[in-house]
């Protein structure tokens, strides 16, 4: 059998969205999909009083309920996938971190039922993206109309070789068209000790940026010729770029430490995407 794809839903309405996003993309991989429900009594860990116990059998049903409506979204359109479901307890960013172990994705929403409505992106998102093992799909929203193109943010640098390694199998698996796409805003540091001007000529730049791009996909382009593929540089913020192109592609892959420093454990730039993408967002750890 075929690694899974594990999606966490909570029954909030962008849960069952990432459910029926699992299961067309099951459908495409031929793998089983395991449907998770991490149930805990308390939505903070805080040991004031002891948990009650386990709960009666009207709790019980309903998660059951839950789960089962997230199986049937994910057969929607496609009954002939497998489907498994299981009632986890704990934390559930550390839960499903620990459901990934083994798993081809893991699919989360971009937020659940809990937490404040104004934020963007849930803990659990944020906490999935930074942590798991496999890459992780965050969902938000309906999914379009497929587009046949996917976007992959690419730093040029070699230790990001594995957000291009995902990006060329997942197009070769679509037969999508792979945008590679390369964002900067001033001259980088090549190594240890660079120096960086502080006037410099934005066309030489931009060329030398082209160049690093293109070293960075020459060795995929070798490994997988069909992919159909464009290389686009262009100076900008990296996240703004980024967040701009999920509109027109079916997917945006990066790699979670994209932007340097990180924030909440994730860079700079996979916090910024995650938050505004306007699809289905990949992030693909080293």
């Amino acid at each position: 059998m075929r690694e899974p794809i594990v999606v966490g839903v909570d029954g909030s309405p962008v849960s069952l969205q990432a459910a029926e996003w699992s299961g067309r993309e099951a459908a495409l991989r031929g793998a089983p999909v395991r449907v998770v429900h991490v149930a805990t009594e308390w939505a903070h860990h805080i040991p004031l009083v002891p948990e009650p116990g386990r709960w009666g059998e009207e709790r019980s049903g309903a998660l059951e309920e839950l789960l089962q409506g997230a199986a049937n979204q994910v057969r929607a359109g496609h009954p002939d996938v497998q489907v498994t479901t299981e009632i986890l307890e704990g934390g559930a960013g550390e839960a499903l971190v620990a459901e990934a172990k083994g798993a081809q994705l893991l699919v989360v929403g971009n937020r659940g039922r809990g937490g404040f409505a104004e934020l963007l992106l849930g803990s659990v998102s944020r906490y999935t993206a930074s942590r798991s093992p496999c890459p992780v799909v965050v969902v938000r929203g309906p999914h379009p109309h497929a587009r046949g193109q996917i976007v992959a943010g690419v730093t040029g640098r070699a230790d990001r070789s594995a957000v291009l390694d995902f990006a060329f199998r997942e197009a070769e698996l679509r037969g999508a068209v792979l945008r590679v796409l390369h964002a900067w805003t001033h001259p980088t540091s090549t190594g240890p000790g660079d120096m960086l001007p502080l006037v410099y000529d934005v066309e030489a730049v931009g060329q030398e940026e082209e160049a690093l791009l293109a070293q960075a996909v020459a060795g995929w382009r070798e490994i997988r010729p069909d992919v159909e593929l464009i290389q686009q540089v262009v100076r900008a913020h990296p996240a703004k770029a980024l967040i701009e192109a999920s509109a027109e592609h079916d997917l945006t892959i990066l790699g979670a430490h994209e932007g340097g420093r990180s924030l909440l454990g994730l860079g700079f730039v996979a916090h910024a995407v995650l938050h505004h993408a306007r699809g289905p967002v990949v992030i693909v750890r080293p």
